[in-house]
């Protein structure tokens, strides 16, 4: 039914898949590339809600189609994606006929939601300054420089780019870090991942 029904797509990176207030139509599966899903507030502040990696499905599409709304978020695509668009009528016939299937899509649903709780009590409760040590020990860094941009961090974290400013100083005075344009250079890894609550990278 997946093989008939579904219909495979490939978009590049920066391609907008769907826009907060649009109608979902198609349940998406993501074979290969990274869909990052993110709230943008009226006040112009974005949050990174969760992200979508390859063999995975999207849940607020699921949600979308099983509620028949629209999209309360939007989703970008990170990377060159490829991914099979399962029309409405299909996935609804899935659910109902395949065991498997709803398997995959409540066990994405369920492991997703643990992921925005989660996501939902660090902005609400957890200090800027050890979520932004987390967040800098997270990337990917080549030599100990993390390449972001303020604005990127913030995003990231739920916040807005002075705060993170601001905390970011605060480390290179303390010698933790040297700021540089585009860029951050990790220059105590123990000082950040103890700030952090982590253990730090080997």
């Amino acid at each position: 039914m997946l093989s008939a029904g579904a219909r495979l797509v490939t978009m590049p990176a920066g391609t907008v898949l769907f826009r907060e207030g649009q109608l979902c139509d198609s349940f998406l599966l993501l074979l290969r590339g990274r869909v990052r899903i993110q709230k943008v507030g009226q006040n112009g502040r974005e949050i990174v809600l969760y992200r979508v990696m390859s063999g995975e499905s999207c849940i607020l599409t699921t949600s979308c189609l099983m509620a028949a709304e629209a999209y309360s978020a939007e989703g970008v695509a990170e990377a060159d994606i490829r991914a099979a668009m399962v029309p409405d009528a299909l996935f609804q016939a899935l659910l109902g006929r395949s065991m498997e299937f709803r398997r995959f899509v409540f066990g994405a649903c369920g492991r997703r939601l643990a992921d925005l709780l989660c996501l939902v009590q660090q902005v609400a409760f957890g200090r800027i300054d050890a979520r932004l040590a987390e967040l800098l020990l997270e990337r990917p860094a080549l030599h100990g420089v993390v390449t972001a941009t303020h604005q990127t961090l913030a995003v990231e974290l739920g916040t807005a780019r002075e705060v993170v400013s601001r905390q970011l100083k605060e480390f290179e005075r303390r010698g933790w870090v040297r700021l540089e344009r585009g860029s951050i250079v990790l220059l105590q890894v123990d000082a950040l991942a103890a700030v952090g609550g982590s253990v730090p990278p080997l």
